[in-house]
């Protein structure tokens, strides 16, 4: 077996032909040991990170990690085991964990590899990697940049958290004994800020991201703090706010948190336990009628593309939601056999999950509410998959005549998943393409909110 150890101190990356010998190997180990299903995957990971806290450098970080992970099957009864060792001895000792574990777990007429005809065949360059060859020295001027552009907005900042500087980039192989083999680069970058105003005896924090695959595609340093700035300073001077009843905007950036949830009820491990507030809903309305919900797996550049998901299966665009109709669930091979279904290519989750934006930005949706609450973070965790209710502490900005009247804090938005999505009047165009969930600000026509 190659030794990975010196494969790394030639190159950041081995070649990928070196490591499809790894993989190769360790399923042919696996199968000497009387392993019926093998799948193994390999993965490794170098960055820096960077925070500089008011004007001084707190930390400056290079990882470099590597992983194996290996799964066995002996007549439907499975065993995994994982490593950072890749040692040869280390590697085989791993193999025959896994394949120990599986000699004393229980049959699953469920278990086993993702069905063969299912695997990606064509596995597309869907441009996702662009190292960024950037320096300590240089990362540390530009989170130093981001920083005092933040706290240049108002003199009312007065601390910080800090401005940081991220990247990484890695590589990723998988391989079955179905005859799946493939693997692909990625990488990630990031620039972000958080920084502390004080008013009188109030202080608040905000703060300001942004990240993308190619650092060319990154916000400004100046501009990330700008707005970590603005969105602290605005903050400042909250009121409190009676219990009411009222319509409720969800901004873009925490928007998507609404439609997490919804995945996570429509996902094949919450369905086959019965444990969603969506149970038996395929083919019925769980959103209004003008909304249409989809998955995007291969667009170029976008942070949750990837040409297949964690079992080899070829992702694919499809509907979620068409026309408020709920089109499918989300599923992994393992749950599509417990619910009698085909996997829908979802292991490891949904990617670049897309809600069809309107023609409104988030100026006209507030017109649109004219008075109400807009929600800008959420603190806290308090939803129930099973029912479907939902209350969660939030902070954001009290609305009427369609402008913001005051910052509001310390308050709970709540109501019940079901409800709250089939009364979503309309999302805008403002749409938030930073992370997995693609979607603009959100307007609810009516929820709970309590106040102090």
């Amino acid at each position: 077996m190659p030794d990975i150890q010196t494969i790394e101190q030639q190159s950041p990356f081995p070649e990928q032909s070196r490591l499809e010998d790894i993989v190769q190997d360790l399923i042919a180990q696996a199968q000497q040991l009387g392993a019926d299903q093998v799948e193994a995957g390999v993965s490794i990971d170098a960055g820096l990170s960077v925070t500089v806290r008011l004007g001084e450098t707190e930390t400056l970080e290079y990882n470099r990690d590597r992983g194996l992970g290996l799964t066995v099957y002996f007549d439907q009864r499975k065993g995994s085991a994982s490593t950072a060792d890749f040692a040869a001895e280390s590697l085989a000792s791993t193999v025959k964990a896994a394949c120990d574990i599986a000699r004393y777990t229980s049959k699953d007429e469920y278990a086993g590899l993702a069905d063969a005809d299912k695997l990606a065949t064509d596995i597309a360059d869907l441009d996702l990697y662009h190292p960024w060859n950037i320096t300590a020295e240089q990362a540390i001027e530009l989170a130093t940049e981001t920083e005092d552009a933040a706290r240049r907005v108002d003199p009312r900042i007065e601390n910080s958290e800090g401005g940081t500087v991220f990247t990484n980039a890695g590589m990723r192989m998988k391989a079955n004994t179905d005859g799946f083999m493939a693997g692909y680069k990625s990488s990630y970058h990031s620039l972000s800020c958080a920084v502390i105003g004080k008013q009188g005896e109030e202080m608040q924090r905000d703060f300001w991201s942004w990240s993308a695959r190619d650092r060319a595609d990154l916000m400004s340093a100046a501009e990330v703090g700008r707005i970590a700035g603005e969105r602290t300073v605005r903050r400042l001077g909250t009121q409190s706010l009676s219990t009411r009843e009222v319509p409720v905007i969800y901004a873009a950036d925490i928007a998507g948190s609404l439609f997490g949830h919804f995945i996570s009820a429509v996902s094949g491990n919450s369905l086959y336990r019965k444990a969603s507030f969506l149970l038996d809903h395929l083919g019925k309305p769980v959103f209004p009628a003008f909304m249409r919900i989809h998955e995007q797996p291969l667009l170029h550049k976008a942070i949750g593309s990837a040409p297949y998901d964690s079992e080899g299966v070829a992702t694919c665009a499809r509907d979620i939601v068409t026309d408020g109709v709920l089109q499918g669930y989300v599923l992994n091979s393992y749950a599509a056999r417990r619910l009698g279904m085909q996997t829908t290519g979802n292991a490891g989750g949904v990617r670049n999950l897309t809600i069809e934006p309107g023609d409104k930005d988030l100026q006209a949706l507030l017109g649109s509410m004219d008075t109400g609450l807009l929600v800008t973070e959420l603190i806290g965790f308090g939803v129930n998959n099973v029912t479907g209710d939902y209350s969660r502490g939030a902070a954001g900005f009290w609305v009427e005549g369609g402008e913001i009247q005051y910052p509001v804090d310390e308050i709970t938005v709540a109501g019940n998943l079901k409800d709250m999505f089939m009364k979503i009047v309309e999302v805008g165009n403002d749409v938030d393409l930073r992370g997995n969930t693609r979607t603009g600000s959100v307007l609810i026509e009516q929820m709970m909110v309590a106040g102090a």
